[in-house]
């Protein structure tokens, strides 16, 4: 059924026209003479989007709005105003309206147009509410991760892309919230009732990477018992992600490039093509132009994944959103562990905007989940355990590099090989200590 909208005119002739010009369009449309009876109408049901006309006799289009707003905040406005009259216009968006149409109009594609890019909105903006209380438990609120100008751009990119099939390219440190991007992209996507699946390839050695991804035949290697379906099959219909692209071996990417190129593929030990329908979005915090000069990744790979770059920019970057964000995840794990938390020191804040953030928003959620632990009253500087770093010679990183694999060693002996509870005594996580135990080749 077609979205409901009220039209609002005491113009009975515009009013009319109005109405069969939306009709023809599948919207279910009701009317009301002035502003008294519209209100009522609101009062009385929902409606996707209310047209009103801004000057009618006894209830005005603005204060029409205005009370509206207040009975069904989650309705869309239009007004229309006469030609010459913006000032009313500008006044009724501060109040809340959408957008606006002047008459005469033009013509009516300028009424339909402006009428699909309200509603659309609206459905980009419930989406968005959607998707930020499905993953309010793990990630900042939308609206907090789009913080300063650097992040409007991002959200500008992410909502022009979403609804193509392009393949995106997402850059950027680790910790900036790549795959939260990914995930939006998809959210907003054509492809949003689809599967959304992750595959961290760094995570995973070539033999295990080729089988996750392509999927194998029973028989096909030792310990194949039975046939399986790969990550491209399990995403298709919906969205692919490749997390840490730039780690996929040589060997694989050409058979990357297959899919990208024909969406077709075998399994490990198959020789039936498998066709498949799927987005593409990567991720990498490696430089893959270089990558690509260096001759470590295929040019026509890098391309092809490459259609619509998106660049997230490190937390240092964005000092507007540090603190913003450091209060929401202090909100969070106080109620998490049950603890009373009044906010920050003056010199706690000084600390966190002060403080360079390697890790960008994953090290200030672990450095804040730790402060809260510690505090009681308020954060303190002394419960950030916050260290200005100083980048090491070649020689002190070497030294470094091998205290940590003497630990990993240690700790996973002392686990009796367990990954996951390694993990947790190093205070990284499972797929940090699999991508160094891949890198110090202890795997």
């Amino acid at each position: 059924m077609g979205k409901a909208i009220l039209i609002v005119e005491d113009d009975a002739a515009l009013r009319s026209f109005f109405s069969l010009i939306l009709k023809e369009e599948g919207y279910r449309i009701e009317e009301a003479g002035n502003g008294r009876e519209g209100l009522d109408k609101i009062k009385a049901s929902e409606y996707d989007l209310v047209i009103t006309d801004l000057r009618m006799p006894g209830l005005s289009g603005l204060d029409l709005l205005r009370e509206g707003k207040k009975e069904r905040p989650e309705s869309r406005w239009i007004i229309v105003t006469a030609f010459g009259s913006i000032d009313n216009a500008v006044a009724a968006m501060k109040s809340g309206a959408s957008d606006y149409l002047t008459k005469p109009l033009r013509n009516p594609e300028e009424l339909r147009r402006v009428i699909r890019r309200v509603l659309k909105e609206a459905e980009s903006e419930q989406t968005i509410s959607l998707l930020a209380e499905e993953l309010g438990k793990q990630f900042p609120p939308l609206e907090m991760i789009f913080l300063g100008e650097k992040m409007k751009e991002v959200r500008r990119l992410v909502q022009e892309v979403a609804p193509t099939p392009a393949s995106v390219l997402i850059t950027g440190p680790s910790g900036t919230g790549k795959e939260l991007v990914a995930r939006l992209i998809h959210q907003w996507s054509p492809r949003k009732t689809g599967p959304f699946i992750a595959v961290h390839c760094a995570a995973l050695a070539e033999t295990l990477l080729e089988s996750e991804l392509f999927g194998h035949e029973r028989g096909a290697f030792t310990g194949a018992v039975s046939s399986r379906k790969g990550r491209f099959e399990l995403a298709d219909g919906g969205t692919i992600f490749l997390d840490e692209v730039g780690e996929i071996p040589a060997s694989m990417q050409v058979k990357l490039l297959r899919v990208l190129q024909e969406r077709e593929f075998e399994r490990v030990g198959g020789t039936r093509s498998i066709s498949v329908d799927l987005r593409f979005i990567s991720a990498t915090n490696k430089d893959l132009k270089a990558e690509v000069f260096q001759g470590r990744f295929r040019e026509d790979l890098y391309y092809r994944l490459n259609v619509f770059p998106i660049e997230l920019p490190p937390l240092n970057e964005r000092q507007e959103a540090i603190m913003d964000l450091a209060d929401f995840f202090l909100k969070k794990y106080a109620v998490a562990f049950g603890k009373k938390i009044s906010g920050f020191a003056p010199e706690a804040v000084s600390a966190l905007t002060g403080y360079t953030w390697p890790g960008n928003i994953r090290e200030l959620q672990n450095v804040i989940e730790r402060a809260v632990i510690l505090a009681s009253g308020r954060i303190e500087p002394e419960h950030l355990n916050l260290e200005p770093l100083e980048k090491p010679t070649d020689s002190q990183e070497g030294l470094l590099l091998q205290e940590e694999k003497n630990l990993i060693q240690k700790v996973l002996s002392e686990v009796g090989g367990n990954r996951k509870q390694a993990a947790k005594v190093l205070g990284i996580s499972i797929r940090t200590l699999q991508y160094r135990l891949k890198e110090y080749d202890l795997s």
